[in-house]
């Protein structure tokens, strides 16, 4: 009989607050009543955390909701956020895919694919129908939002896109430059409306902004961003007259952008093609000499933010109109001074006479117009910031994300307008709101539940956390030292920790307190465990020792009184003495022997009572990290730093079984404690490739790989009943994954695994490079071959083939029954007699099933030699109507794709006739429905206005009137209100 097994599946994240591979985004909190609340600019944030989103209340610390895809295991690297819809968020994943967000149900609404790698960077238009996406396969694809289709990709960067914003100049921008006012686009809409396709500003790594024109799809216009090597940021004003690009050394250059010049090219085709719209306006200096990682602009437009990778955030201030003038006024008296001085005989005339021609706004160097604010020192390494847009005008806020797992929000107060001050004081600012509560600010180095699952204690470089396993909430923090390990003791209410200093502390859950601290060993305490009796427990070290510790409890005098209270207590009983430093130790189960893994790359066990060596384990070629013991106390299993697992007899000493287990270091490795199913030699190993494994240490066969980590997993639990584990990772995440119902078999599992090898394989090999000579096209189709495309194109086929073989068995059978009535049918497809369709339906059907993103894609699948079939449902589809944008949608792509085969072909030409015959008279009957509907609607919206005008007595006016008068007499006044 084939032996199955209970699978285990990820079941809660928590711990993580914010990743640092995705920016945030603040929100406002519309549901907040109280209006002081609303000046707080406290509101949400919304956040990457690894393959989830976020959205976190900045005030009260709680999380309000999580985006999760349970398709995407890539993790989240952008976010954006409509402006015309603010419910809609646009997120990038580290796999090169886009999914647009519905933040109000928490769902998915359209999914793209198109981009080889991570999504650096999003940004939406003014309208919210369109999404430009930059990634670091150095292409910008542009996304119609509402027909939920790539419309091209821009190919012209050399290094990955690490800016991008839409540019959008009105008709009113134009001005008394344009002499034709309002006149017709390249595409056809009036300008004055952003209905025509507008530019593109786009920064790379390779040190470059580009302008692109969206209806012409090409690059009008490229400068070099950077004078020393890449640009990492681009920020755009709010009105859009201007931006600054970010690059190495604090080095941030200030661009100032010809709206009106682009406006003018949006409404004519032929245009002055030497002119330049990116005007450089010169450089400022951050105080961080690092690089910059990005820059953002102030809502109101008069504040800039610029941080890098360190713990700053520095703010610039753009200067009022009248402020500049008053500078350039002291300057040229400046000037004007120093002429007179130096006027004996050489001085400069003109100066001296105040002919100075320096008033000009836009010659004023960049330094009197943009000056330094504050520097906001933050708690963590800055990776991300964004406005705060609180109504209070007075001070600005400033949300913050840090490496560190933590979101900070600042406020800052803003200059009052026009106040004089003699010297320019840096403003005070101050931390409002932070969420550090539910997550470690370092790596979690280890993890330890209580004997009833129900608490977890997680331990790592300055605090350590109990949390609550069933609702994943923090229950207490503790300040400790440098954790290396931890456990709960018997009674679970005392939790002991190693340091790395050598140090043992002990704290008490109820009370968060320190009960004691043990100098227990020179060296870092790299392990401890607990004696299976519950009575005592055993350290190992880096000072080449294990010592052996007593639980006690000591009655102590309270200082000042005769009374005494109980205190717990660590005693020193026994010291083991070894050549090597300990990194891992263990009891066996059975109370019998102690396994110490030392770092001579050898596994020392020795008897427990007498502390005699009992045997040696050689065989690991690096040092053994961690290992257990089975229940049965029978085997032992050994992970190392070699990347493999062996499996030992602890009667004998003999390895049972060596395995290369992982693709790096093996941190630690657990056995299922009991063998209630039979699962007491099943283990779990983690490792720093990102993957947990459970194994059969009888069969010595991998059983399942858990793959959800975005870091090196560092430690790892398994409850005392082996319905769950516990792992917590380099990502910042703490996960739990519970054994589920459902049964696994390893041949299923292996053939799963050579399925998804071969499906990835297909996908890249689809991808189509282009020579490393090949000069590139700059713009090319948004597509990318998935599997699902893949999937949907052979749908197609299938569908296709099965539904021409019926539609000609159906039309030779009506012909027949022409003539002989009495002819039977014929046979005909199962899935036509049990759908009860016909064959144009079933592939309608089929194709309308095909996610509108992924239909281009799939349709590329399709061999020529389908296309005749395909067009021969067209065909029908137009003559009854049937769904009439996604036919024509289908025949326009076709086309364009096949374009020379199907002018080539004779049996075409008459098809293609009849289809622009019944697209061209479906056609004209939408346009008389919608122009009935319009004219409809107009007349119902008169008949409104009509009955919307009514009078009614002002109280007001009236009594008014009556005071004026004096008289009891009443007067009315009617207004007139539509």
């Amino acid at each position: 009989m084939v032996k199955s097994y209970l699978k285990y599946e990820h079941s809660k994240t928590f711990g993580l607050i914010t990743s640092p591979s995705s920016n945030v985004l603040w929100t406002p909190d519309e549901n907040v009543q109280n209006a002081a609340l609303r000046q707080s600019g406290a509101g949400k944030a919304i956040v990457g955390a690894d393959e989830e989103v976020l959205c976190w209340d900045v005030k009260k610390g709680e999380l309000l909701s999580r985006w999760r895809d349970k398709d995407c295991v890539a993790e989240v690297t952008s976010i954006a956020r409509s402006t015309a819809d603010p419910d809609v968020y646009a997120v990038g994943y580290g796999d090169g895919s886009i999914r647009i967000w519905d933040s109000s149900i928490s769902s998915v609404v359209v999914s793209f694919n198109g981009h080889r790698s991570a999504v650096n960077i999003l940004a939406f238009d003014s309208e919210g129908s369109r999404l430009a996406s930059g990634s670091k396969d150095t292409d910008v694809v542009v996304w119609d939002l509402i027909a939920e289709v790539g419309l091209f990709k821009l190919r012209g960067h050399e290094n990955q896109i690490t800016g991008i914003h839409f540019l959008q100049p009105d008709a009113a921008t134009v001005g008394d430059d344009d002499e034709t006012g309002q006149s017709p686009t390249p595409n056809g809409t009036v300008n004055g409306t952003h209905d025509q396709p507008g530019f593109l500003l786009t920064t790379s790594k390779d040190a470059k902004i580009k302008i692109w024109d969206m209806s012409s799809q090409h690059c009008i216009e490229t400068h070099l961003a950077q004078s020393n090597g890449e640009c990492w940021a681009l920020g755009l004003s709010p009105d859009g007259s201007g931006c600054i690009t970010a690059g190495n050394d604090g080095e941030l250059r200030v661009w100032s952008i010809d709206q009106k010049g682009l406006a003018s090219l949006a409404s004519h085709i032929g245009q002055d093609t030497n002119r330049k719209y990116l005007q450089e306006k010169g450089t400022l200096q951050r105080q961080g000499k690092d690089r910059t990682t990005g820059i953002t602009f102030h809502p109101r437009g008069k504040y800039i933010a610029a941080h890098g990778s360190e713990k700053a955030i520095e703010l610039w201030r753009i200067r009022s109109e009248s402020e500049v003038q008053k500078t350039l006024a002291r300057k040229r008296k400046r000037r004007r001074e120093k002429a007179v001085a130096a006027q004996d005989g050489t001085g400069d005339v003109d100066l001296v006479n105040g002919d100075d021609k320096g008033d000009d706004l836009a010659t004023a160097d960049i330094l009197d117009v943009i000056v330094p604010y504050v520097i906001v020192r933050t708690d963590g390494k800055v990776k991300s910031v964004d406005w705060g847009r609180g109504s209070s005008s007075k001070t600005l806020h400033l949300l913050s994300a840090n490496n560190n797992n933590e979101l900070e929000l600042y406020s800052i107060p803003s200059k009052p307008p026009e106040k004089k001050t003699k010297s320019e004081e840096p403003p005070e600012y101050s931390r409002k709101f932070a969420v550090d509560m539910p997550g470690h600010r370092t790596d979690v180095r280890s993890v330890a539940l209580s004997s009833d699952d129900r608490m977890l204690a997680s331990s790592s470089n300055g605090s350590l956390k109990i949390w609550n396993v069933r609702t994943q909430s923090c229950i207490r923090t503790i300040d400790c030292g440098y954790a290396l390990c931890s456990s709960f003791l018997p009674g679970d209410k005392i939790v002991v920790v190693g340091n790395r200093n050598g140090e043992l502390e002990v704290f008490d859950i109820a009370s968060s307190t320190l009960i004691e601290t043990v100098k227990a060993h020179e060296g870092p305490i790299w392990t401890l465990h607990v004696h299976p009796d519950g009575k005592s427990m055993a350290t190992g070290s880096a000072d080449k020792t294990a010592k052996f510790f007593n639980f006690e409890v000591a009655e102590e005098e309270i200082p000042g009184t005769k009374r005494t209270s109980p205190r717990f207590k660590l005693v020193h009983t026994r010291t083991l003495k070894v050549s090597d430093d300990i990194l891992s130790l263990r009891f066996s189960p059975d109370s019998r022997l102690v396994a110490l893994s030392l770092l001579d790359n050898t596994v020392k066990i020795f008897f427990v009572d007498s502390l005699k060596l009992f045997l040696n384990l050689y065989g690991h070629k690096l040092p053994v990290l961690n290992m257990d013991i089975s229940y049965d106390s029978k085997l032992i299993v050994t992970c190392s730093a070699d990347k493999n697992v062996r499996i030992w007899g602890l009667d004998f000493g003999d390895c049972h079984k060596a395995f290369f287990a992982h693709q790096d270091s093996i941190m630690q490795v657990a056995f299922i404690p009991h063998n209630q199913d039979g699962n007491g030699h099943h283990f779990f190993s983690a490792s720093k490739d990102r993957m947990i494994k459970y194994w059969d240490g009888d069969k010595f066969e991998q059983i399942q790989k858990l793959e959800g980590h975005h870091g090196e997993v560092w430690a790892m639990t398994v409850s005392r009943t082996g319905e769950f584990l516990v792992t917590a990772s380099h990502d910042k995440s703490i996960r739990i994954w519970h054994q589920t119902d459902e049964q696994i078999f390893l041949e299923e599992e292996r053939e799963k695994e050579l399925e998804e090898l071969y499906e990835n394989t297909l996908t890249t090999s689809l991808e189509q490079d282009e020579e490393p000579g090949a000069e590139k096209a700059e713009v090319a189709a948004a597509g990318k071959q998935t599997t699902e495309t893949l999937m949907g194109g052979e749908k197609i086929m299938e569908a296709l083939e099965i539904g021409i073989t019926d539609l000609e068995a159906m039309q030779e059978w009506n012909q027949t029954k022409g003539r002989q009535t009495n002819t039977g049918p014929p046979d005909r497809h199962p899935i036509f007699l049990y759908t009860n369709t016909s064959a144009e339906a079933h592939v309608l059907t089929v194709v309308q099933r095909i996610k509108a993103a992924a239909l281009q894609d799939a349709l590329l699948v399709l061999p020529f030699s389908q296309v005749t079939a395909l067009f021969t449902f067209l065909q029908i589809w137009a003559e009854k109507q049937w769904n009439i944008p996604l036919t024509c949608r289908i025949l326009f792509f076709v086309l364009k794709i096949h374009h020379k085969q199907i002018v080539a072909s004779k049996t075409m030409r008459p098809m293609l006739d009849g289809i622009r015959q019944y697209l061209r008279r479906a056609l004209q009957r939408q346009k008389d429905e919608m122009g009935f509907n319009l004219a409809a609607l107009n007349f119902v919206g008169s008949r409104m206005k009509d009955k919307g005008s009514k009078d009614y007595v002002d109280e007001v006016i009236w009594e008014e009137e009556v005071e004026k008068t004096g008289k009891g007499k009443k007067k009315r006044g009617f207004v007139d209100i539509a």
